[in-house]
């Protein structure tokens, strides 16, 4: 039945059986229900902050929102044990090009999946993180690049540099470069936060 209406002059409507008071439309478009669901397919596909809000037409302030909100609720998924990995860094900036970030994650060779990754600098504590998690997972072996810092971190024994070793990896950073803009070499779209970057590779990864 009507029950009223708001300031806005939306019509409010009262159910007898559930004892609730709500309205049927929304000015706010991020009231909707499948507001969540748009971000979150939208940023799978390749739009930045801006885009969303101006496509949803909501405010990016709310997209940033729920951004993190979304990526709060995702989980890494279980890791297989006793697996081979490869393992390599993506770089891009937060800000300004000087603001080099690095983005570090492992991939398991069998399925593509990524089972791991973090974002920030290059180097031994950094890289460690990622490193850790394959290590207690069981890795079979862990194949990486030349770069010297792996092999202080990497027990020898399942550490691997190969030709052509990582190419999995290497065609998995082509595909994150070409699906997330603010990943490509040459382009206006940036960062502005290492935690919203963070959450939206959590979103692409295992959302």
């Amino acid at each position: 039945m009507k029950n009223g209406h708001q300031k806005d002059g939306t019509q409010r409507y009262y159910c007898k059986k559930c004892r609730v008071s709500f309205q049927d439309q929304y000015i706010n478009k991020a009231c909707e229900q499948d507001t969540n669901y748009w971000i979150q397919t939208l940023i799978i596909e390749g739009c930045g902050t801006s885009s969303i809000a101006r496509l949803l037409k909501i405010s990016p302030t709310t997209v940033t929102r729920r951004i993190l909100a979304i990526a709060n609720m995702i989980r890494r998924p279980a890791i297989v044990t006793e697996r081979t990995y490869e393992m390599d860094e993506l770089v891009t900036y937060i800000g300004r090009k000087k603001t080099r970030i690095y983005i570090a994650y492992a991939i398991d060779r069998k399925t593509r999946e990524v089972v791991d990754y973090i974002v920030g600098r290059r180097n031994k504590r950094i890289l460690g993180f990622v490193v850790n998690t394959l290590i207690l997972s069981g890795a079979l072996e862990i194949r990486t690049d030349k770069c010297v810092i792996y092999p202080e971190i990497i027990p020898k024994e399942i550490h691997h540099v190969k030709n052509r070793g990582i190419n999995y990896i290497e065609r998995k950073n082509l595909t994150l470069r070409t699906h997330l803009k603010r990943l490509n070499r040459r382009t206006i779209a940036y960062s502005k936060s290492l935690l919203v970057l963070s959450a939206i590779l959590k979103i692409y990864f295992w959302g």
